[in-house]
This record gives structure tokens, C-alpha cells and sequence, in this order.
């Protein structure tokens, strides 16, 4: 059988919840406001699918551009080039690393 190629292929264990987390999220995750060079984790969100990024910016560390809307423009390092993604602040995360 030929392999699906869908934009959510391979995240059966990506998008799961552990059950405690499961439902909405939290009302402080949605408000939370981040500033620009502010460095942020980039944590789908499965009980949200609005300005959900792709499977391949799950876990990496960006830093925000701007505040666009909702969401936030957020540049991600990929290889070589930096990639810049529209993501709403339900799959973010502040960074606290270093």
C-alpha cells in the first residue's frame, strides 16, 4: 500500500496529549504576549488547528519578528537558510534555555 503523503502524516505520536493536558488550552497560553527577539519553542498544539505549523518546526527555537494579527512572525533556522512562519501563540512557548 502506497504511503500517504498528507500535511499531518507522521504525527500520530507528534500530536498526541497526555491525558491531564487534554481539552482547551490554557487562557494565560493564549494571552501571553511576546516581545520582538523574544526566543520561543515552537510546540504544536493539537486541540488547536488554526495557524498550526508544520510538522517539521515541531521543537525548534525561533525568534520573533513581529506581531502580525493573532499570531506571531517567528524566523526558524532550517540547514542553512532561516525560514519565517505565521504561528499563533497557543503553539509557543517562551524559551528559557542558556
Amino acid at each position: 500500500m502506497k504511503g500517504s503523503k498528507g500535511y499531518y502524516s507522521g504525527t500520530r505520536s507528534l500530536l498526541r496529549k497526555p491525558t491531564r493536558e487534554k481539552g482547551k488550552p490554557k487562557i494565560s497560553k493564549i494571552l501571553h504576549e511576546y516581545k520582538s527577539n523574544d526566543q520561543v519553542i515552537i510546540k504544536m498544539d493539537s486541540s488547536v488547528q488554526k495557524s498550526m505549523p508544520h510538522k517539521r518546526f515541531h521543537g525548534k527555537i525561533g525568534l520573533i519578528v513581529e506581531k502580525r494579527g493573532r499570531g506571531y512572525v517567528v524566523d526558524v533556522p532550517q540547514g542553512e537558510a532561516i525560514k519565517q512562519i505565521i504561528v499563533r501563540s497557543e503553539h509557543l512557548e517562551p524559551y528559557t534555555g542558556k
